[in-house]
């Protein structure tokens, strides 16, 4: 029954209130322009209905949220607290000094800026029995989500989707291969 309430709320009036809160900003000397986000952070309401909403994408109950540093990471801990599971950080550059347990690493394909991204984590934190779920705020490229994926595959557990808050991907095939699903889409706000 929540998670019903929850879903229909977030089709109407979360998506509304986060479109509201973003802000596309750019000085007039700058190239590019950049989302700036900060809003949804400060409000409390969708700090308190992203976690929820974000888990309602998917049917299947994860065991385990997985959040990309960094901004997956707070979202994937709404999410995760929302759900009554554990959460995992995939770490963004890892380095191994200060601990000898077992890695998993992967480096991502082209990333927004083009850059090439090692992400990874503990090796115990995800087990073959995990349904994992990975929530981000944004997917762009969908490179973050594919290399998340393969690091879940190499822990031979199961691999539900990726939930984020913002779809822009320029390739909809990601959508589907994925799979992929947002509370929002670039294109229509």
């Amino acid at each position: 029954m929540a998670r019903t309430a929850v879903r229909r709320r977030a089709d109407g009036d979360l998506r509304r209130r986060l479109a509201d809160a973003y802000v596309a900003r750019q000085d007039r000397t700058d190239r590019w322009g950049y989302a700036d986000i900060t809003g949804w952070w400060r409000d409390a309401s969708l700090l308190r209905d992203l976690g929820p909403a974000l888990g309602t994408l998917y049917d299947e109950t994860p065991t385990v949220v997985i959040g990309p540093q960094s901004r997956g990471t707070l979202v994937g801990a709404l999410t995760a607290a929302a759900l009554g599971v554990g959460l995992v950080e995939a770490r963004k550059v890892v380095t191994q000094a200060t601990d000898s347990d077992r890695w998993v690493q992967r480096t991502s394909g082209p990333d927004y800026q083009d850059r090439h991204v090692v992400f990874g984590f503990r090796r115990g934190l995800i087990r073959p029995s995990d349904r994992v779920l990975m929530v981000d705020d944004w997917a762009d490229t969908g490179a973050t989500a594919r290399v998340v994926r393969a690091l879940v595959d190499d822990c031979e557990a199961h691999w539900i989707g990726a939930a984020c808050i913002v779809d822009a991907l320029a390739d909809p095939r990601l959508r589907r291969d994925l799979p992929l699903r947002c509370l929002l889409d670039i294109r229509r706000f």
